[in-house]
């Protein structure tokens, strides 16, 4: 149970806040055009998508996490070479596609914050996308389960991945209802962060 600035104790009540919040949130991103005055493909932009999704809800949202994550069998980029790998993801190519979803897969191998890195990160690869190559991925064509299992796979091999999302590409790059697919709770997050945690 995370300590929130709703004063909520239940898991559940959070879960649906949280996803209440923060949908809200990333239609205000879009509204705004918030991040059409921010780079894409840094990490600060990341930061900043992160902390304006989750400001009303944590108060860590937009810091890098200050705890060892690990999925299943996987752990996460541990915190004491996370600073140098997000410098490392800064520097990476985004001229094309698998140079951008390559990025992507080291921005989700590190994990950077405590929650919420999948609604902030796949709103960070549609930024890049769009503005690098003019196109965005249309979650409603990814299939959930095949997504999820092509993310745990994707720091072995990430083909699954590129292959998903690039037959899902669409030059429809203004969509608000393709945007919002994206960072959908439901759809996508539930299941993929029983995160074991280690406080430092």
């Amino acid at each position: 149970m995370l300590e929130n600035k709703l004063g909520i104790t239940n898991s559940a009540d959070l879960a649906r806040e949280e996803e209440r919040i923060s949908k809200k949130k990333a239609m205000e991103l879009f509204e705004k055009s918030i991040l059409d005055n921010l780079p894409a493909g840094r990490f600060s932009t990341l930061q900043a998508i992160h902390k304006y999704l989750f400001e009303d809800i944590y108060d860590f949202a937009g810091k890098i996490r200050t705890v060892n994550i690990a999925k299943g069998n996987f752990r996460f980029a541990p915190l004491l070479y996370l600073q140098e790998a997000l410098k490392n993801i800064d520097k990476m190519l985004q001229s094309n596609f698998d140079e951008i979803v390559e990025k992507y897969v080291e921005m989700n191998i590190a994990h950077p914050f405590r929650e919420g890195n999948g609604r902030s990160t796949r709103i960070w690869l549609d930024h890049i996308f769009k503005k690098e190559i003019g196109k965005v991925v249309n979650w409603s064509e990814v299939d959930k389960e095949d997504y999820l299992l092509a993310m745990e796979r994707s720091p072995i091999k990430d083909i699954e991945i590129k292959h998903l999302l690039k037959a899902s590409l669409t030059d429809d790059v203004n969509s608000r209802e393709l945007y919002m697919k994206g960072i959908d709770h439901s759809y996508y997050y539930e299941g993929y962060t029983t995160f074991k945690t280690e406080e430092l």
